[in-house]
């Protein structure tokens, strides 16, 4: 990758609208180049999706949780925690989820549509589950930054 990818890089993830014609211009390559450049990046898994971002008050689950969860054992057996981690990914409410180092196992974020539709699905999902030992609900009150894109470095 170089710098001229980068730039498109830092570019596309701000805003994956824009046209090649727009980005060339920026960058000072034709559209068709940037075209080119964007089918390589795909095909690399540079680019591993392009996504939209919603309004999740629009879309009925203005409440979003930052959940902390410590399972049972420390060194809970492989196929346990691969199963919970399978299970995190199905779930279209849990946006994101980290197996993290530290005092916690887990950090998950959680959106659902009301505080009784998170307790519903923390009773089924965390106190009904024999491998979750702990788990601590953060309820977000202000969205203050949200996003995805990363720092693009130049070297």
């Amino acid at each position: 990758m170089d710098r001229i990818d980068r730039k498109i890089l830092v570019l596309f993830q701000a805003n994956t609208r824009l046209v090649a014609t727009e980005i060339g211009a920026k960058v000072g390559l034709s559209a068709a180049a940037v075209q080119r450049r964007l089918k390589r990046l795909r095909e690399a898994d540079v680019i591993r999706r392009e996504i939209a971002a919603l309004d999740p008050q629009q879309v009925g689950v203005p409440i979003t949780c930052i959940v902390t969860l410590a399972m049972v054992s420390r060194a809970a057996p492989r196929e346990q925690l691969e199963r919970f981690k399978s299970a995190m990914l199905k779930l279209p409410n849990v946006q994101q989820c980290y197996q993290v180092t530290g005092t916690v196992d887990f950090v998950l974020v959680v959106t659902a549509a009301s505080m009784e539709a998170y307790a519903e699905f923390a009773r089924s999902w965390f106190e009904s589950n024999a491998t979750v030992a702990r788990y601590d609900t953060h309820v977000v009150l202000d969205n203050v930054k949200v996003g995805l894109e990363l720092p693009i470095q130049f070297v």
